[in-house]
């Protein structure tokens, strides 16, 4: 297992610098003209891009260690269970955050989702419950306690007992660097505190969005802070592909910018 320190690593290292830009600008646009936080933050704006790509290519990197892993012999079938899951659950939110690509197409909504759907959008996560959605009522909660779990308790456990991390890898999970974590859940409540927007709460769904892709593959594809063989050596090669990875994030970002100015971000 490579314990390189996570604080050297371009990939982490890109991931804090992309959600740290992100949020200076929703600090930069924030005040009596709204239109420019709107851009960033609305339907169609830059976070929103940005998290549908993050999550689409987490989705494929995970269908990627799914198949090597298909390949191995002696795989556990929980372990391939939990990678394909994974695989499918993130593609699935993708979609979901742009709609399935309602918007981009022009498609309007079958009447289900017209009376059923909190922003008459054809996704599942904005749909009706009670007096919100099932997205702010239920999704959101969860997320909030999975996060924590996976990002700060468990790792703090898996230091004091070693047992823990080697479990959980077994299952096909991983555990992300703790002190990177820290930064990620840092942003996020920065985010909440420092910005007054209806839509403040993308800023934190894309900073775990973008900080899952660099330990994804941080984790999977060079196996630092990860107990399990990775897909790649971790030497000279494993460090020019890990600067390459850290160029395509913020590639990412580019194309959110340019896709939110072609589509046109609203404030709905």
């Amino acid at each position: 297992m490579a314990t390189n320190k996570w604080q050297t690593h371009p990939v982490i290292l890109m991931a804090i610098a992309i959600n740290v830009f992100v949020l200076g600008l929703a600090v930069a646009w924030s005040g009596p003209d709204t239109k420019a936080l709107w851009r960033l933050l609305g339907e169609d704006g830059i976070v929103e891009w940005m998290q549908f790509l993050c999550f689409a290519v987490i989705a494929v990197m995970l269908g990627f260690v799914f198949v090597e892993r298909l390949k191995q012999p002696g795989a556990g079938k929980l372990e391939l269970l939990a990678l394909g899951g994974l695989s499918a659950l993130v593609a699935l939110a993708a979609l979901e955050e742009i709609s399935w690509f309602q918007r981009v197409l022009d498609v309007a909504s079958p009447e289900f989702f017209l009376e059923n759907n909190r922003q008459a959008e054809t996704n599942l996560h904005n749909l009706a419950l009670g007096s919100g959605s099932l997205h702010k009522t239920v999704l959101l909660k969860l997320i909030l306690v999975a996060g924590l779990t996976h990002n700060l308790v468990l790792p703090f456990l898996a230091r004091k007992r070693p047992g823990l991390q080697r479990w959980i890898e077994q299952m096909g999970l991983y555990l992300p660097p703790l002190g990177a974590s820290v930064v990620y859940v840092a942003l996020v409540a920065l985010s909440h505190i420092l910005i007054e927007h209806p839509r403040k709460g993308e800023l934190g769904e894309m900073f775990g969005a973008v900080h899952y892709l660099a330990t994804v593959f941080y984790a999977y594809f060079i196996g630092r802070n990860y107990g399990k063989p990775a897909l790649f050596e971790d030497g000279v090669a494993g460090r020019r592909l890990s600067v390459l990875f850290a160029l395509a994030m913020g590639f990412l970002l580019m194309v959110s910018w340019l896709l939110s100015a072609g589509v046109g971000a609203t404030g709905a």
